[in-house]
C-alpha cells in the first residue's frame, strides 16, 4: 500500500494478513488492497474535512499536494484537536468494517 501521511497513525497489518487467507488470485488481491488503500484515503480525509472551515480545507489540499507527511500532521494539529485519535477512530471503524466483510466472504 502506498505511503499516505497518517501511515505512522494507523496499521494495516490484519488487514493485510486476511487478505492473503483469501482464496483468489495474486492479481485479485492486489486489486482489493488497492481498493482497501483507497476506501481508507477517503474515510480519513472524509474525517479531517468535517473537521475543518471552509478556509482550513483549502490550505489543507494545497498541503497534501505537497505530500510533506510531516507539515501535513502539522498543519492539522495546529487546527483539529485530537487528530491523531480522530484519523485512529475513523480507520479503526473501516478496518473492523472490512474484517466482517472479508469473513463474510469466506464463508461463502
Amino acid at each position: 500500500m502506498k505511503k499516505h501521511f497518517y501511515s505512522s497513525i494507523i496499521t494495516t497489518d490484519s488487514l493485510h494478513i486476511a487478505l492473503e487467507s483469501l482464496e483468489v488470485s495474486q492479481e485479485e488481491k492486489e486489486h482489493l488492497e488497492m481498493l482497501v488503500d483507497s476506501s481508507l484515503y477517503h474515510t480519513i480525509l472524509n474525517a479531517i474535512l468535517s473537521e475543518l472551515s471552509e478556509s482550513d480545507k483549502r490550505l489543507f489540499l494545497e498541503q497534501l499536494l505537497s505530500e510533506n507527511d510531516d507539515e501535513i500532521l502539522s498543519f492539522l494539529s495546529k487546527k483539529i484537536d485530537h487528530i491523531e485519535d480522530k484519523i485512529k477512530t475513523a480507520a479503526d471503524s473501516l478496518i473492523e468494517e472490512l474484517h466482517k466483510d472479508i469473513e463474510e466472504t469466506k464463508k461463502k
